[in-house]
């Protein structure tokens, strides 16, 4: 039996890169698959069928089950569309890929409005719309007594949980669908749907603009920045016998490693017994000194992301 034998799957920016993968391996395991893409560029420019419809050609060649779809995840009409697509053509939903995304990088004080909600628009509205949708089908299911077991993989990135210097429309909008994520767990576990997100290590159009020739692949070693590498774990996040929620994890070559939630650091507080003074704080604040890793953001400059 095949770990998604005739399950139906959404995968959103599916038509190149690591979707284009994801698309490939659940389709490989039984899934259906729907194949959405709007076919821009990679800075959220023009749009095509040809990525989506290449990738269904693929899938099909192979004896797999998938349809192309082209409708822009971050319009409210577009995302239904996408959901009801997957129901009207194989009858179900049961996993969402929330992968479609966007760069526009500029350091902070370079950035203009567009560029600002561009990026925010397609990762994050994007991914809270499709979720939404998903969500409110699953939701009918589960009133109407047809329990889903159904399941969310979210798209954050290094950049959004480790801060990333000149990217900050693109790590303020994957860290949100990090915390997204966990929010969706906590909601959506009542109407049997599990979310999680992972942070991608992979050689991608994004990720080649950042880093070049450093992500290429050397003759005889294994490619530990293939894209194909990170599917296997987001489809174990999509099959029936995952029990994992609420969770976000670095994704990357052969390795797989949870990434440990925002948490109250207990080695910097500061206590009084009254209302703090600005005089009091100086003298406390240097007394315990600078929390660890404070000025360390150049250690995380060189993070690999979507």
């Amino acid at each position: 039996m095949k770990r998604l034998d005739a399950k139906t799957v959404i995968v959103t920016g599916a038509g190149r890169g690591i979707g284009r993968e994801h698309a490939l391996l659940f389709a490989e395991e039984g899934a259906n698959v729907v194949v959405n893409d709007l076919g821009g560029a990679a800075d959220g420019s023009g749009s095509t069928s040809g990525p989506a419809d290449s990738v269904v050609a693929e899938i099909r060649a192979r004896g797999g089950s998938a349809i192309a779809n082209g409708d822009d995840v971050a319009d409210s009409n577009g995302a239904a569309r996408i959901v009801q697509a997957a129901v009207d053509t194989f009858g179900d939903l049961h996993g969402l890929v929330n992968n479609a995304g966007i760069l526009r990088d500029r350091v902070l004080v370079n950035i203009s409005e567009e560029d600002w909600d561009l990026v925010v628009r397609v990762n994050l509205r994007g991914t809270f719309l499709m979720t939404r949708a998903a969500a409110n089908y699953w939701r009918t299911q589960s009133k109407s007594g047809q329990q889903p077991n159904a399941s969310v993989v979210n798209t954050s990135s290094e950049s959004g949980v480790f801060g990333n210097p000149g990217q900050a429309n693109y790590a303020a909008a994957k860290s949100a669908v990090a915390t997204l994520t966990q929010v969706g767990a906590k909601e959506l576990s009542r109407y049997g749907v599990r979310v999680n997100a992972i942070l991608p290590q992979a050689r991608t159009r994004l990720t080649e603009g950042a880093f070049g020739d450093a992500l290429a692949a050397k003759e005889g070693e294994f490619d530990r920045w293939d894209p194909a590498n990170v599917s296997p774990f987001v489809g174990y996040l999509l099959s029936p016998q995952c029990q994992l929620t609420g969770e976000v994890f670095l994704v990357g070559g052969s390795r797989v490693q949870r990434i440990k939630p925002w948490e109250k650091d207990p080695d910097w507080k500061l206590t009084a017994d009254s209302r703090w003074t600005l005089d009091g704080l100086d003298k406390a604040v240097a007394k315990l000194g600078s929390p660890s890793g404070a000025n360390a953001w150049s250690a995380n400059a060189g993070g690999g992301h979507q």
